[in-house]
């Protein structure tokens, strides 16, 4: 998103710039994919706050720094919950470590320049930059107080968030520390329901050996034999 061209004095820090979130559903489904499962990953760390296309307020003064809203941001250090933006000074001056930007054929080069500009000059650790169509994966690493970018090799993992990325010839695969793929919303639900499915099973497979178990206790109680006193 770009940064705000206007000045409100009644309304300083407004909560939207008027941009679209994104300008085409696959743009869209690799930002959902990759905020939802930051999510997932840090859901037990009330220590880290993880959002989609928030404005960012890196100073209180607008003439001197518009806000910026990263496709997807991380900071750690800050708590979860709800935000109209998020204003730097009003988070203890801590800058989001981590931001993603998916691209799409609209972003212009300077409109990716001044992204960078702004992550460099404000303090972002690592920075991600996925293109889609082009199906490139830029990395920049904070080295010696500046953004650098590095050569990943097709694989890289993230010092802040421990994924793993994997640049395949078909597409960009994440994996988090454990190895398990970032999946789209579809496959959660997928891979949650065949759980539930498996869970289900367990339990009447439980619930059929406790019945069993009981009638077997009962057959040897009509022979004068305790089931409790029997020994392995």
């Amino acid at each position: 998103m770009n940064p705000l061209s206007y000045y409100d004095p009644d309304d300083p820090y407004p909560e939207s710039d008027g941009q679209p979130m994104a300008e085409n559903t696959e743009q869209y489904e690799w930002l959902v994919k990759i905020k939802e499962n930051l999510e997932i990953l840090f859901a037990d760390r009330e220590d880290v706050f993880v959002a989609g296309d928030l404005l960012w307020y890196p100073v209180p003064d607008r003439k001197i720094s518009g806000p910026m809203a990263p496709d997807v941001m991380v900071a750690f250090g800050r708590p979860k919950g709800k935000r109209g933006s998020y204003r730097q000074w009003e988070e203890e001056g801590i800058a989001p470590q981590v931001v993603f930007e998916v691209l799409s054929p609209a972003n212009s080069r300077m409109e990716i320049a001044n992204k960078l500009r702004f992550y460099d000059q404000y303090g972002v650790d690592e920075y991600y930059i996925y293109d889609p169509e082009r199906h490139h994966l830029e990395i920049w690493l904070r080295q010696n107080e500046r953004l650098q970018r590095v050569s990943h090799l097709k694989s890289w993992i993230s010092p802040w968030l421990g994924i793993h990325f994997v640049l395949t010839p078909d597409t960009l695969e994440i994996y988090d520390p454990e190895g398990r793929p970032f999946l789209n919303s579809v496959e959660l639900a997928r891979l949650a329901k065949s759980a539930m499915a498996r869970a289900e099973q367990e339990a009447a497979r439980a619930e059929q050996e406790t019945a069993r178990a009981q009638r077997l206790a009962a057959r040897l109680r009509i022979l004068g034999v305790d089931p409790d006193h029997l020994k392995d």
